[in-house]
């Protein structure tokens, strides 16, 4: 019952916040704070996933494994996204690819950072100046549209993601 309650004042607030806000810094702000914790959220979910959960008796791909990455697409309101986009089974490649890269998921880490990007550059705009959290911004939405799935898979997920997080601490 409590649960409900923040629940629904959340989304109220955010609801009025997007809809009745001036856009001035104050709205840009609260949208910086909102997109920042979006994009830590959906790494560190997706990091426990591929990381920690899936025990070492499970084999990739089994009921277990399948279960916990629905529960992921759940946890961030993703699961019918990802069948709308890619139309087939599960499959954790294109669940990091959608949570990642695809900039037409509002979780995304590519979404979040467009709209960091777009909300700093509002602020740079409104002080006539730009800032290192600028530039910053921009750079890891440069890395995130310069990277292909199958290159951080190589690579790691799980070292892709520390890297991330690190960098949008």
């Amino acid at each position: 019952k409590f649960l409900r309650f923040v629940q629904e004042i959340s989304l109220r607030f955010d609801g009025s916040a997007y809809c009745t806000m001036l856009r001035n810094d104050a709205y840009w702000f609260s949208r910086l704070g909102l997109h920042l914790e979006r994009a830590d959220n959906t790494a560190r979910i997706l990091d426990v996933k591929y990381h920690m959960l899936l025990p070492e008796e499970e084999h990739v791909g089994g009921p277990l494994d399948y279960y916990q990455w629905t529960s992921i697409l759940r946890s961030v309101s993703a699961l019918t996204a990802y069948h709308w986009v890619y139309r087939e089974t599960l499959k954790p490649w294109l669940i990091a690819d959608l949570l990642i890269l695809n900039d037409t998921l509002p979780r995304s880490l590519a979404s979040c950072y467009g709209n960091l990007v777009r909300n700093l550059d509002q602020i740079g705009v409104a002080y006539s100046r730009q800032g290192p959290a600028q530039r910053h911004a921009r750079g890891i939405r440069n890395r995130l549209d310069h990277s292909r799935m199958d290159d951080i898979f190589q690579r790691g997920l799980h070292e892709f993601i520390q890297e991330f997080i690190a960098d949008n601490a």
